[in-house]
């Protein structure tokens, strides 16, 4: 059984800041791609920033030089640093973790609950 336990979201006024957390345990042997994605009211899902466990990013165009991904591998934690915001980036954000329960085992793809982010003044 696996856990991702997210938090750091809330409100914070345009120009600000948060840094989401997502913390996996459980029966890991080995993470993968972990990444964050959010969905905003009456929108679908999307990727917003990823990272490889080598350390490779991809970030969504929208939010380029305001996000930053990162992992800490031997916590088994993957960070949203999240800079001036704006109202569009109000959304819930989740993360998604790729795990292997041992060795040579498959990856499954496992999410977070969510977080909620609201940009507002």
């Amino acid at each position: 059984q696996v856990r991702l336990v997210e938090s750091g979201g809330g409100l914070v006024q345009p120009g600000g800041s948060l840094r989401l957390s997502c913390a996996a345990s459980g029966s890991i042997f080995s993470i993968s791609a972990m990444g964050w994605y959010r969905q905003g009211a009456g929108k679908q899902r999307e990727l917003v920033a990823r990272i490889s466990k080598g350390g490779i990013t991809n970030i969504l165009d929208s939010v380029k030089g305001r996000f930053t991904i990162a992992r800490d591998n031997a916590k088994n934690t993957v960070y949203l640093e999240m800079n001036s915001l704006k109202p569009e980036d109000t959304a819930v954000y989740f993360c998604n973790v790729g795990i292997s329960h041992y060795s040579g085992g498959y990856y499954s793809s496992y999410w977070g609950q969510g977080t909620q982010v609201t940009v507002s003044s």
